[in-house]
């Protein structure tokens, strides 16, 4: 099984947009970012993927599985790390392990217990007193616990300080590493995911821009800054979006080789970054 998620045609309508028969892969054994603005679809289309929405055409299978004759054998096999807390706010860990142990048949009774340690939360201090980092790391340890192999979190470091962010990338990355699993990790901070993700997908007004690599991102697209005097209706041709503001300009090309040709040493070329890639393939969707 080369996918662990298999999506083929799905469409589904909303007010605010609409996937269209969209066809995705996510791959097993990698991390993969799906990133995009605030209301482009991620947190949607990952409803669809936990079945929590069903599509209005399409199919979606996870594990190679089909959510009609398999939910529960599915949802077994995956752990769910959301962006605030889901649990019942008076009951402490301890209790809420009691609750939601029986649900996993491989539920890991030392593995919890030594994820909780690891991460220094209480085990009998109600959940409502943490902050939001300590239930974003109690959502993890129980993530964890259960030996799911795979993990889907769905803006997992929104709200948090830079440091405490840092701090649950490196377990993500431990995770990884250390056990053959899946992540599929939504975000809008981009940065997020430029130490650790093996694959990105892009997803703008629920159409998917982007679904490459890592290293193929870094490789196919460049930044380009120069004079604006160099811009003509042939030349922008080598670009996917232009910005310009006060006789210059910054723009993303998936054609370094050419502009380099063209505009040879009166442009700057840097590689770009998830955000730039974010920002310019955004504003040329939106663009049409």
């Amino acid at each position: 099984m080369d996918n662990v998620i298999d999506i083929r045609g799905i469409s589904k309508e909303f007010k605010e947009f609409s996937f269209d028969s969209i066809d995705l892969q996510i791959k097993q054994g990698y991390t993969t970012g799906l990133i995009g603005a605030n209301g482009s679809g991620k947190t949607t289309l990952i409803k669809l993927m936990m079945n929590l929405l069903q599509p209005d055409e399409g199919e979606i299978s996870v594990f190679g599985l089909d959510y009609a004759t398999h939910e529960k054998a599915i949802k077994d096999r995956i752990g769910f790390v959301y962006d605030s807390n889901i649990f019942y706010e008076s009951l402490n860990l301890k209790e809420i392990s009691k609750i939601i142990a029986p649900s996993y048949k491989q539920w890991d009774r030392k593995k919890y217990k030594a994820y909780i340690d690891q991460f220094e939360l209480p085990l009998k201090k109600p959940i409502k007193h943490f902050s939001k980092g300590m239930q974003m790391k109690a959502s993890i340890a129980m993530a964890l616990s259960h030996h799911a192999e795979l993990i889907i979190m769905d803006e997992p470091t929104a709200g948090l300080d830079p440091t405490f962010r840092r701090e649950l990338l490196d377990i993500f990355q431990e995770v990884m590493v250390n056990e053959n699993r899946s992540i599929l990790f939504s975000t809008h901070t981009t940065s997020d995911l430029e130490r650790f993700a093996d694959y990105i997908i892009l997803i703008d007004q629920g159409e998917i821009l982007i679904s490459k690599r890592m290293d193929e991102l870094q490789e196919d697209y460049a930044l380009v800054k120069g004079n604006s005097d160099l811009l003509d209706r042939d030349t922008e041709a080598y670009f996917l979006n232009i910005e310009q503001s006060q006789g210059v300009f910054q723009a993303l090309t998936n054609d370094k080789a050419q502009v380099q040709k063209v505009f040879g040493d009166y442009i700057v070329m840097e590689k770009a970054s998830l955000d730039d890639i974010m920002f310019h393939m955004k504003a040329a969707h939106r663009r049409g």
